[in-house]
C-alpha cells in the first residue's frame, strides 16, 4: 500500500532531517505541515519527498529537503522577524519560514516562477510578499531585515544585501566556486562581519548584478 504525502513528510523529516542534526523543533514542526509536492511540478509529485533537488524549470531546482531545512535553522528566526529571500524559486523556503511565524520578503529574477510560487502560496494560506526583479539588490522598500536567506550560490556577499541588514542581524547563503560552495552565516555586528560556516554544499548559481554573469564586471556591480 502506498503511503500517502503526510507519511512521505513525516518519513523525511525523521530520516532525511532528524537523523542528520537538524534539531530546532519550530523547523522540524514546519517541515512537517508545508506540503513539498505543491511545490513541484505534477508529474514529479512522487519523487516530491526524495532526499534530492528537483527541477522547477529555467535551470532552478527545488533544493534537497535537508538543505531547505538547513537554511532555516542556520536562520535562527524568532517569531514575527522581518527576513528577505533571495530567490523565491518554487516558493517552498518562503512557505517553511512562513510557517515558523517569519514576515517573509521574496524577490524572484524569472517571471513564470514568481507567478507559480504566488499561486501556490497564496493556495496554501502562506501571506509571503513577492517581487520580480534582480534579488541580489534587495528589497530597500522593505529594508531593513532581520534576516536574509539566499536560495542560489554565490561568488561574494552582495553589498546592497548587507546594507539592507538590521544590526545584529544575519545572511545565510552558499559561497564558493561554481561546482562547490560553502554553507555560510554572516552576522552583523558594531564591530563588523562575522562568518560562520557549516560545511559543503552545491547550489545552482545566483544571477543578478552580483551573481556570477557579472562577476567580473565591476560596473554592473556599482
Amino acid at each position: 500500500m502506498a503511503l500517502t504525502y503526510g507519511q512521505l513528510r513525516e518519513q523525511m523529516v525523521r530520516e532525511q532531517i532528524a537523523a542528520r542534526g537538524i534539531s530546532d523543533p519550530i523547523v522540524l514542526a514546519a517541515m512537517r505541515q508545508v506540503p513539498r509536492h505543491e511545490f513541484v511540478e505534477e508529474k514529479l509529485r512522487d519523487r516530491a519527498y526524495d532526499d534530492n533537488p528537483l527541477p522547477i524549470g529555467e535551470g532552478q531546482t527545488i533544493s534537497q529537503p535537508y538543505m531547505t531545512a538547513l537554511m532555516a535553522e542556520t536562520l535562527k528566526l524568532a517569531d514575527g522577524e522581518k527576513v528577505l529571500e533571495v530567490g523565491t524559486g518554487s516558493g517552498y523556503l518562503a512557505a517553511i519560514l512562513a510557517e515558523q511565524g517569519a514576515q517573509v520578503c521574496s524577490v524572484e529574477m524569472s517571471t513564470r516562477l514568481a507567478s507559480r510560487a504566488r499561486t501556490v502560496l497564496r493556495k496554501l494560506g502562506y501571506a509571503v510578499s513577492l517581487l520580480v526583479g534582480d534579488g541580489t539588490l534587495g528589497w530597500k522598500d522593505e529594508a531593513p531585515f532581520d534576516a536574509i536567506v539566499i536560495g542560489a550560490a554565490a561568488p561574494c556577499l552582495p553589498r546592497p544585501l548587507l546594507a539592507q541588514l538590521r544590526m545584529g542581524g544575519r545572511l545565510v547563503l552558499p559561497m564558493g566556486e561554481e561546482d562547490l560552495q560553502t554553507f555560510v552565516r554572516v552576522w552583523k555586528e558594531p564591530k563588523g562581519f562575522r562568518e560562520e560556516y557549516f560545511g559543503e554544499c552545491r547550489f545552482v548559481k545566483l544571477q543578478g548584478a552580483y551573481g556570477w554573469e557579472n562577476w567580473h564586471d565591476p560596473k554592473a556591480q556599482s
